[in-house]
């Protein structure tokens, strides 16, 4: 009898198991379209600076701001930073305390 209520508490109503798989291909869902995302405008930059013979480009070489900031968050996402600065200020120079220009 001991042994039957163990197996009760043991497994899980089929509800919660259904939402639990159900999350977990979410996240794979998930995680496999933000790497498509990078993929793609990956692919979307390169293409802007790689000349192949069959397609020409016009003189401008066009504006790329807009994919290259989806790949900039598509990265974000997993993570990952592209800026090549070493502190977080934005120009490269490490923070200065305020209270040491006071005196």
């Amino acid at each position: 009898m001991e042994q039957d209520n163990q197996e009760k508490e043991v497994k899980k109503p089929l509800l919660k198991k259904i939402k639990e798989q159900a999350e977990h291909d979410v996240e794979i869902l998930g995680t496999f379209v933000r790497l498509g995302v990078v993929v793609w405008s990956g692919f979307i930059i390169t293409l802007n600076y790689v000349e192949l013979p069959m397609i020409e480009k016009g003189k401008s070489g066009g504006d790329i701001t807009f994919v290259a900031s989806v790949f900039t968050g598509a990265l974000a996402t997993f993570g990952l930073n592209t800026s090549n600065n070493k502190h977080g200020n934005g120009n490269g120079k490490p923070p200065t305390d305020p209270k040491k220009k006071e005196e």
